[in-house]
């Protein structure tokens, strides 16, 4: 059974040419490259890239200095690590010669009552 709003193939064909019609008025109806309205739309997004491109250049510039910035921090705290772990040598080397220049005396004064003991062990015998 057909319903009867179904429509008739001429009908959705002109339909269909009626659509494409309207279609391409409306694309005509555009304003064309040399309209002042495009002019100045198309200026505008000139404009708008011009200010987003230096804003990119800006942003690259802080971001070149804060790396240098940082790379200046980098080799300070490196120096001082250096510096500080020169300091440590310097201490380790003046705790070891103190311990050199007292280790005669030390062995000295070990073998003088060593031989204390010794000779008062004898005297008890």
């Amino acid at each position: 059974m057909k319903n009867p709003n179904d429509r008739s193939f001429t009908d959705r064909q002109a339909n269909s040419a009626a659509a494409k019609k309207a279609l391409l008025e409306r694309f005509k109806a555009r304003p064309g490259p040399d309209d002042p309205i495009m002019q100045q739309r198309r200026a505008e997004r000139e404009a708008i890239a011009a200010a987003r491109a230096a804003r990119e250049a800006e942003k690259a510039a802080i971001r070149a200095e804060q790396e240098r910035l940082a790379e200046i921090e980098r080799l300070r705290r490196e120096e001082e690590e250096r510096i500080a772990e020169l300091a440590r040598e310097a201490a380790r080397k003046a705790e070891q010669a103190k311990r050199d220049a007292e280790r005669p005396r030390k062995v000295l004064l070990e073998a003088v009552q060593y031989a204390q003991m010794r000779a008062a062990g004898k005297g008890r015998r």
